[in-house]
């Protein structure tokens, strides 16, 4: 990344936009002065901003934060519980009039609460995505469902076939769901095949606790997509990226390696 020191060689990374090696950054209720701060010390390493849950509904001078994120050139994304009651109370155009009256161009489409049945969620995948950027969630927030890996690429597969840009792979903002289980360990299996059946690139794996981080960034390289990244450890995960923390030092720093 362009303005890294250049005391040691460091792994490759770089500058937005990109494509790859995405940090998709959690919003749980930031201020506005909260926003300065955070973009001041990491928005060169924020890729997206999502308004936690339906919290956008009750953040008091959305405007003004949203208006903080665009300056700093981040995009905001609404979560996916907000989709999920639109389609439930038929109506996405009403949510499509509060995105476009905010100008969020990126909304989150999940069926992690509210059943949505594979093909209505494909179909509103397809249905905004004529308007926004979508990223489609698939996996279970109940941390006692287990979903079969042929069932996730399928699920998988068929959003991205539907116009989702990318899939964000259900970890929960607690890091106990989905690809982990109930103690935050990783699903290794499941996860090897996730992406043994579809390309890296278009995968988003939620990631919140650094242990989660530090185990895919080993496993899958700096380059990996994560998300549901706490606000306060984005530094902490940029530095994991790029071998600064003990947890991935080895896998990017070896005796002997050339710049």
């Amino acid at each position: 990344m362009p303005g890294l020191p250049d005391v040691f060689p460091l792994p490759e990374r770089a500058a937005k936009p990109r494509a790859t090696g995405l940090t998709h950054v959690l919003d749980q209720g930031l201020g506005p002065a909260e926003v300065d701060s955070l973009l001041a010390v990491a928005g060169p390493h924020i890729d997206l901003v999502r308004l936690g849950w339906g919290s956008a509904f009750v953040t008091a001078n959305l405007a003004d934060k949203l208006a903080r994120y665009r300056a700093g050139g981040v995009p905001v994304m609404v979560g996916g519980t907000l989709t999920e009651l639109a389609w439930l109370h038929g109506r996405i155009d009403a949510l499509c009039a509060f995105l476009h009256e905010h100008a969020i161009e990126q909304v989150e489409v999940s069926s992690g609460v509210v059943p949505i049945p594979p093909e209505e969620k494909h179909a509103l995948i397809a249905r905004l995505a004529r308007d926004f950027t979508v990223y489609a969630e698939v996996g279970e927030k109940d941390s006692d469902a287990i979903l079969a890996p042929y069932r996730w690429v399928e699920l998988i597969r068929g959003a991205l076939a539907a116009g989702a840009e990318l899939v964000v792979c259900e970890g929960r903002a607690t890091g106990t769901a989905g690809l982990y289980r109930a103690d935050g360990e990783a699903r290794t299996g499941l996860i090897d095949e996730i992406v043994h059946e579809v390309d890296l690139a278009q995968l988003v794996f939620e990631a919140p606790r650094k242990d989660q981080q530090s185990w895919l960034i080993n496993r899958f390289g700096g380059h990996v997509n994560l998300g549901n990244v706490p606000p306060a450890e984005v530094i902490s995960l940029e530095s994991l990226r790029l071998g600064l923390r003990a947890d991935t030092l080895p896998a990017f720093h070896r005796p002997g390696a050339s710049a």
